[in-house]
């Protein structure tokens, strides 16, 4: 079986067909998700989502898009959101310093308060992040100073530094379908050189598409392009990719059940 480490199935690009979608994925061998949190508002309709699926769970967070909408989360407000045992995650949170949608100190603002309520919960922090990898390994650094927590790198596109630096708190990086994209090759050379017990990977769907699929709404189907690509980086069978990515996402989630038979 695949996890998809990071969908969107609250999406109004799913509004009209979200259980095609979902059996479509199961069909592709995607048996398991993770749907994602944008922003605190959108919390019941990720909810019913998994609630109504035993392989989905779901994250708490404010994506730093949004950070602007809530200024002064406190970290005890996604504790306190975290206690329903389908949340896994915490997050997604970060920075992005190239769209700046949100002002950048507001943005770390609300991410520290991510940070804190990671270490609160023991829950792995999903993180964004966008031309920010210096101020990024700042503020994580100094949160591990305070407290352990996990950090996950999604849909990863920055620099090896920041990957390393990610790596040595007992981090994770997750990959999604640019790594099959022509002018990716920076990405893949990340993915290359990241440890294969530390990698994840995911769809983000239903942005970024994968290769052959570009272009259309992207699913959680489409996960097998993304692990193909993998596998051909890495020099790997698919089934090798498909085992040690899924065992790595119930390491690093570990509140997540995993149904797969003990062995």
């Amino acid at each position: 079986m695949f996890v998809d480490s990071h969908v969107n199935l609250h999406s109004e690009n799913y509004e009209d067909d979200a259980a095609a979608v979902i059996a479509r994925a199961r069909a592709a061998g995607v048996t398991a998700m993770l749907t994602i949190s944008d922003k605190l508002s959108s919390t019941d309709a990720i909810k019913a989502i998994a609630d109504g699926d035993e392989l989905i769970w779901r994250s708490v967070g404010v994506h730093p898009h949004y950070a602007k909408e809530y200024p002064d989360l406190a970290a005890d407000r996604l504790v306190a959101m975290a206690a329903d045992e389908n949340v896994v995650g915490i997050g997604e949170c970060g920075l992005d310093f190239y769209y700046e949608h949100s002002d950048r100190s507001v943005q770390e603002r609300v991410f520290a308060a991510h940070i804190a309520a990671s270490r609160k919960t023991g829950l792995p922090l999903i993180i964004h992040t966008r031309d920010a990898d210096e101020r990024m390994r700042e503020m994580l650094e100094g949160g591990q100073r305070e407290g352990a927590f996990v950090p996950l790198l999604h849909c990863y596109t920055g620099g090896p530094a920041l990957a390393e630096a990610v790596l040595e708190m007992g981090g994770y990086v997750s990959f999604s379908g640019i790594i099959t994209f022509k002018n990716a090759s920076d990405v893949r050379t990340v993915a290359e050189a990241t440890p294969m017990d530390r990698i994840i990977i995911e769809t983000d769907c239903p942005y970024l598409a994968p290769v052959p699929m570009r272009g259309r709404r992207n699913e959680p189907a489409y996960l097998t392009h993304v692990a193909e690509k993998l596998a051909e980086l890495k020099q790997l069978s698919l089934e090798e990719v498909e085992k040690q990515t899924t065992d790595n996402f119930f390491r690093l989630f570990t509140r997540a059940s995993d149904p797969r038979p003990v062995s």
